[in-house]
């Protein structure tokens, strides 16, 4: 079992990844909850495929759960589903003293870290992440939000689990669509800061994919070890870990085009927009063209899209995509900010891009002037 350190002084909290996690989970909360008592919160997905598993092994250690059931998708991080969640919590009766319990994916995670970061001024939760894109990123690091028409998680709060439970048995349960958007986010711990993982992932891919135990515990446990060393050493985004972004000013503003619907996952969105950073970065002479193509070689490898042409609903407006990217959380003076690479394991900040610059790359790429 590896068992990583997220360290945050009074807040630091462990991330634990090995297989049947789920079937410990009791034992491993019940330090955590001082009255013993959760609310569990899952989408119907995840409630019906490990829910008897988590309920047996909570109850095994006296804890008392109740449980919300949300719809599954993309369109229960909004408003509305705050709104539910936090009215649903309500009636439990939870105190500030108890705890909830996010599990399933990056949706279920963001909002329920959200409602607890709101619900009487704050309450902890504890992360139990169901797919590999909320293993190896969204639940460790304490960004939660919601998505709003004007883009994707700019209305959220900064607020740290006590504990993360990567149990890799569950992602046997995924659809290969679902653990290639997951693998996008691997793939981009390797583009941004390890130039050996990414070799690494460039033999050792399909067997990730194919979720061989050996080589999935490796891609989780690093991928969460480097978040987990970026997010110590900037909690709140000030400076490094920004770099945690490559491939998500475009992927961000695809998502808002698709609408947030099945079009275009999280992760698919991540794969292009990285491709699309590394390309930018060549045309801006950041990187070599080599890199640029080699990026691409590899996110295609695992069957993602690299291109704007190949997500459906397109083609896509340049204004409008740079519109959204006006709203990133990283803009500043509605000067846009990316995060580009000089080379494979080497992404940068780059602040006050020229949105001209931007336009022409995009039109370069497919998009309509």
């Amino acid at each position: 079992m590896a068992a990583i350190r997220v360290g945050l002084g009074a807040r630091s909290y462990d991330v634990m990844v090995e297989r049947d996690l789920i079937d410990r989970a009791g034992a491993l909360m019940q330090p955590l909850l001082p009255r013993g008592r959760t609310a569990v919160v899952c989408d119907e997905t995840v409630e019906r495929l490990h829910g008897p598993r988590l309920r047996t092994a909570l109850k095994a250690q006296g804890v008392e759960a109740s449980w919300v059931v949300l719809p599954p998708g993309e369109q229960t991080k909004s408003w509305g589903g705050l709104a539910e969640l936090c009215d649903r919590l309500l009636a439990i009766g939870l105190d500030r003293g108890d705890v909830v319990t996010a599990f399933g994916g990056g949706v279920i995670g963001d909002l329920t870290g959200f409602a607890a970061s709101i619900y009487k001024r704050g309450i902890d939760f504890i992360q139990i992440p169901t797919t590999l894109l909320a293993q190896v990123d969204s639940s460790v690091g304490g960004k939660t939000a919601i998505d709003t028409p004007r883009g994707k998680n700019l209305i959220g709060a900064f607020h740290q689990p006590l504990l993360v439970l990567a149990d890799l048995g569950v992602l046997a349960t995924l659809s290969d669509r679902e653990m290639r958007t997951g693998y996008a986010e691997v793939i981009k711990y390797g583009l941004l800061g390890d130039f050996e993982f990414f070799q690494w992932l460039e033999h050792e891919g399909k067997a990730v994919l194919a979720r061989r135990p050996d080589a999935i515990g490796r891609a989780v446990a690093r991928s969460v070890e480097m978040k987990a060393e970026i997010v110590g050493a900037d909690e709140k985004e000030a400076a490094a870990r920004a770099l945690l972004n490559l491939g998500h000013t475009f992927g961000h503003a695809l998502e808002a085009e698709t609408g947030y619907g099945p079009a275009l996952l999280h992760g698919e969105g991540v794969a292009v927009g990285c491709a699309q950073a590394f390309r930018f970065s060549a045309r801006l002479g950041h990187c070599s063209s080599q890199d640029a193509a080699r990026a691409e070689a590899a996110i295609a490898a695992a069957g993602l899209p690299t291109r704007m042409t190949q997500v459906k609903g397109g083609p896509f407006a340049a204004d409008a995509l740079i519109a959204h990217m006006v709203q990133d959380k990283k803009a500043e003076a509605g000067r846009l900010t990316f995060v580009l690479a000089k080379g494979i394991g080497q992404a940068f900040v780059a602040k006050g891009v020229d949105a001209a610059e931007v336009r022409a790359f995009l039109l370069s790429e497919g998009a309509t002037a």
